[in-house]
């Protein structure tokens, strides 16, 4: 008596195993969510230039008004943002170089 309940209850957990085990084989790859490349390169191609002209024609007004000392500030802030950005872009690649080296 005790070796069929032994049996069954052997039986019950193999075939529970093997359906787990086909269930997990037999789903699709995920789909990926977010294109953060594209996202990244739209702003890079798009955005960027786009503010970087307003910033000029707003630095070349003031230049004509005569606030050359308020345009060298201007261009000095606008210099170090855009090396703030540049750090920021050069992590975002460090952090997917790391994410790929510890995850492949």
């Amino acid at each position: 008596m005790i070796a069929m309940e032994l049996a069954e209850t052997a039986w019950a957990s193999t075939t529970h195993a093997l359906h787990t085990v086909a269930v997990l084989a037999a789903e699709p790859e995920p789909t990926p969510g977010i294109n953060t490349e594209g996202v990244v390169q739209f702003f890079a191609s798009k955005i960027a230039p786009i503010l970087l002209a307003v910033l000029g024609v707003i630095f070349i007004g003031r230049a004509s008004r005569g606030e050359i000392s308020k345009v060298l500030t201007s261009s000095a802030i606008a210099i170090v943002g855009l090396a703030f950005i540049a750090g920021a872009a050069t992590l975002f690649f460090v952090g997917d170089y790391l994410i790929k080296l510890i995850f492949e």
